[in-house]
């Protein structure tokens, strides 16, 4: 089966890359800024399923740059979905837990009303919706916090903050689940396969690790696993300003993507232990 990855250097894009049978697209095979390119780029390969793992992610600075955002995350996937459509393939796009507003402390369900805080959620959600308008054999897959060893991601970070520093102060009441990025590859992939041999598994599906976690909490496992001797201080997110608000409550309820398609939640404590080895042996 071949695949067509839009994304080169993400996370996720990276651990869809060792895969056989699929072809990653960079920037410069496929511009996001034009969704037609993305479209013509489709019509060129030919493939037989789409993986959409490319994004604009600057959460903060999408509050200034909402329009390039909903291009990028909106009219871009929307064109992907187009393609997909009229050539009868399936197509996957990754979308995030920021389509919500993070109210309560309930897991949220795909069919849970919408309601993001702030332009990169809007500009995801616009993605969401033009792919379901266009309908066909489509893939939404909501998911959060993804770690991996690429990129810049929070077990990087607090790898490296854990031996500069004997204290950090970490948030500790947004909850959601790590995920790690190779667990997403491997559920886009098998989403593609069995979207292909079933159409009506079409629609929004939720994605993330478990057990569900607040940043604090999540840096405390990193520091254990790396056995760092530094302290984590829990703060509520009013003492962590940023440009962009984010939800407090990201939990997401998986369990539709485990009735549809049978993929499972997985455990970021093991995911973390990889990802931590996977840095280990690189360095």
């Amino acid at each position: 089966m071949t695949i067509l990855v839009f994304g080169k250097t993400g996370q996720v894009a990276q651990e869809l890359a060792v895969h056989d049978g699929v072809k990653c697209l960079d920037r410069m095979a496929a511009d996001l800024t034009h969704p037609a390119a993305c479209a013509a780029a489709i019509r060129a390969t030919m493939p037989q399923a789409v993986i959409n793992a490319a994004a604009y992610t600057a959460v903060d600075r999408a509050e200034e740059e909402e329009a390039l955002a909903t291009v990028i995350n909106g009219d871009a996937p929307t064109a992907m979905a187009q393609e997909c459509t009229a050539l009868g393939i399936p197509f996957v796009s990754i979308s995030t837990d920021y389509a919500f507003d993070g109210s309560g402390e309930a897991s949220w369900k795909p069919g849970d009303p919408t309601g993001p805080l702030g332009a990169y959620g809007r500009s995801k959600l616009a993605g969401e919706q033009g792919i379901a308008r266009v309908g066909g054999a489509y893939g939404i897959l909501r998911t959060s916090w993804v770690v991996s060893a690429h990129g810049n991601n929070f077990v990087k970070t607090m790898r490296r903050l854990g031996v500069e520093r004997d204290q950090l102060s970490i948030v500790a009441d947004q909850i959601g689940g790590p995920t790690p990025a190779r667990d997403i590859a491997a559920a886009c992939l098998s989403m593609a396969q069995q979207l292909t041999e079933d159409a009506d598994k079409a629609g929004i599906y939720h994605f993330s690790g478990a057990p569900d976690v607040s940043w604090a909490g999540f840096a405390r496992a990193i520091f254990g696993e790396l056995e760092t001797d530094c302290d984590v201080t829990d703060i509520p997110s009013s003492q962590y300003p940023t440009p962009a608000r984010r939800p407090l409550n990201s939990r997401l309820d998986c369990s539709s993507l485990e009735t549809s398609f049978g993929i499972t939640r997985p455990d970021w404590r093991q995911g973390l232990s990889d990802i931590l080895r996977e840095l280990e042996d690189a360095s």
